[in-house]
């Protein structure tokens, strides 16, 4: 940024920046918090050849809502119980043996894991997920978000 009074003179746009001021740690904990402090493990994976009856079988053998697909730590799609209701549930027989591939959720939407808290909500809130993949700086797969530790963290700051 240059001045009037001389144009090759650098004036750093942060330099009157002040701090925000938060009006309750709840608040403070959501903007300032990376999504690290909530709870992101553990998390299932599957691989995206594996057939759609063994995912499923993993799904209803651990009790989850959701499967992350990865191949190399590298999340490529989400196989939810959505996605296994309206696209294979009624043709079972028929995508059985197909691969994950073919009905998971390609390309989803995913958090970083130095991201703050308030980001992993905004993602659920606005694009309507209930899991959110979390990756690392490299874009290798960490975890997932849900709501039951979203309550979590929630609820240690109300204490």
């Amino acid at each position: 940024m240059t001045t009037p009074n001389n144009p090759t003179e650098f004036q750093d746009p942060l330099e009157n920046y002040e701090p925000q001021e938060f009006s309750d740690p709840l608040e403070q904990a959501l903007v300032e918090e990376e999504l690290g402090t909530i709870r992101h493990e553990p998390f299932a994976t599957v691989p995206p050849n594996m057939p759609i009856r063994e995912a499923i079988e993993k799904l209803a053998g651990m009790h989850i809502a959701c499967l992350m697909v990865a191949e190399n730590d590298k999340l490529v799609g989400v196989l939810s119980e959505r996605d296994v209701l309206t696209k294979a549930a009624i043709e079972y027989d028929e995508v059985k043996d197909l691969p994950v591939s073919e009905i998971m959720t390609k390309d989803p939407i995913f958090v970083s894991e130095t991201d703050s808290a308030v980001m992993a909500l905004s993602v659920m809130a606005m694009c309507g997920y209930r899991h959110v993949p979390v990756v690392d700086l490299n874009n290798n797969l960490v975890g997932i978000i849900s709501p039951q530790r979203v309550t979590e963290f929630l609820v240690s700051h109300f204490k």
